[in-house]
C-alpha cells in the first residue's frame, strides 16, 4: 500500500513474544480508491462508501470507510507483524471517528497477554490494536492470534 512497512516473511514463535511487546506502527493513507474498492470488495454497496454527494447529503463531510474494510486492515496489521504461519482466531473491534479521504490511519499495537500452551495447547496471543487519524481513534480492539 505504499506505506513503507515490510511484511514479515518468517513467523514469530510463541516463545519469542512477551506481554507488553509493542508492534511497529503502520501508517495507511486513506484515499477514495481505498475506501471505495474495499467497500466493493466486502460487498458493502451502501452509497455513503462510494458516493461523496450522497454521504454529504446525509450529513457526513465526505464518503467514509466501512467497518469490514477497517476489520481487514486490523487483521493485515497483526498478520504483517507476526507472519504467514500465524492464525487469527478472534477479532473484536469498535469503531470511533470515521476514516475520510485525505486522512492517514496510524495503527499501533501491544501484546496484552499470552495463553498457556501447556494448559490449552493454543499458543494464543492477545494483541491490543488502536487505529488513529486526525480526528481521534478510528478503531480500537483486540486480536487473538495463534503462533506456532
Amino acid at each position: 500500500m505504499g506505506d513503507g512497512v515490510s511484511i514479515r516473511v518468517d513467523t514469530l514463535r510463541f516463545a519469542d513474544v512477551a506481554a507488553g511487546d509493542d508492534l511497529p506502527e503502520l501508517r495507511i493513507p486513506i484515499t477514495p480508491t481505498l475506501i471505495i474498492s474495499t467497500a466493493i470488495a466486502t460487498r458493502d454497496f451502501q452509497a455513503v462508501h462510494h458516493d461523496k454527494d450522497h454521504a454529504i447529503g446525509l450529513g457526513s463531510k465526505d464518503l467514509f470507510m466501512n467497518i469490514l474494510s477497517t476489520n481487514g486492515l486490523v487483521g493485515r496489521y497483526v498478520t504483517d507483524w507476526c507472519g504467514p504461519e500465524a492464525e487469527i482466531r478472534k477479532v473484536s473491534i469498535r469503531l470511533g471517528v470515521p476514516n475520510y479521504p485525505g486522512d492517514e490511519m496510524r495503527l499501533s499495537g501491544r501484546v496484552l497477554s499470552k495463553g498457556d500452551p501447556e494448559a490449552d495447547g493454543s499458543g494464543a496471543v492477545e494483541v491490543e490494536v488502536v487505529g488513529r487519524n486526525q480526528l481521534g481513534d478510528h478503531v480500537t480492539g483486540t486480536v487473538v492470534v495463534r503462533l506456532p
